[in-house]
């Protein structure tokens, strides 16, 4: 009776020791072959991708610029221009059209504040050897005519007052552009008539001379 426990409990532990190494060799198995297809499947998820992305990029191009990597250098000026005055200055340009007795069906008008500033001096650029000459102890300079380097509208402060448009039209699209640059002539005008080509040579002159001061020469003569 005992020998016959004995060979059942065997039997027993036999069949558990051969399930158990069923099962193992089932995982193994299945996680090999998972494994595998991941294997098998990573190139396909990898070209999938891919091609989703450059279909993405085909949909939504990104521009790409490229620079010409030939230059063209079309001109090339030494400048030497002491700019000794600016002058800031506000003008009320009117600009119209067709004012008369159809004005208020046809006509066009605004009002434009122009916010400018005005630059002068003297181009040292054009002073030759000639210019200067030392007589008695005395430097004597003929320095070039002062000039308008700049007369430009600053745009950010400039703008439409009120502007009054027939009921037939629509309204003129160059008239602004044309006030605008009225506006900067005016500008250039107002500066020229208040005397900023006299103060920018006047400022030059007590610039240059400092600056020969500091050289040495203590008479300067300004022709």
């Amino acid at each position: 009776m005992k020998k016959q426990s004995f060979t059942s409990i065997l039997i027993i532990i036999l069949v558990l020791v051969l399930l158990i190494t069923i099962i193992g060799s089932v995982i193994f198995i299945a996680i090999s072959v998972n494994r595998t297809i991941r294997a098998a499947i990573s190139p396909i998820q990898n070209m999938n991708n891919t091609i989703s992305t450059q279909v993405s990029q085909l949909l939504n191009p990104t521009p790409t610029i490229i620079p010409d990597p030939v230059t063209i250098i079309r001109d090339i000026q030494s400048l030497a221009r002491l700019e000794t005055i600016q002058y800031s200055i506000e003008k009320v340009i009117t600009a119209e059209i067709n004012q008369g007795v159809f004005g208020p069906l046809f006509g066009d008008r605004l009002l434009l504040v122009a916010h400018g500033y005005v630059l002068a001096g003297v181009d040292l650029a054009d002073l030759s050897e000639e210019d200067l000459w030392l007589e008695d102890g005395v430097l004597h300079v003929d320095l070039p005519l002062p000039e308008i380097f700049v007369a430009t509208l600053e745009n950010d402060k400039s703008y439409i007052y009120d502007r009054e448009t027939g009921l037939l039209r629509k309204g003129e699209q160059d008239l602004e552009t044309e006030a605008r640059q009225a506006a900067e002539d005016a500008i250039r005008e107002a500066a020229i008539e208040d005397g900023i080509l006299t103060l920018a040579e006047q400022n030059a002159e007590t610039y240059i001379e400092r600056l020969l001061n500091s050289l040495g020469y203590m008479k300067v003569i300004f022709e």
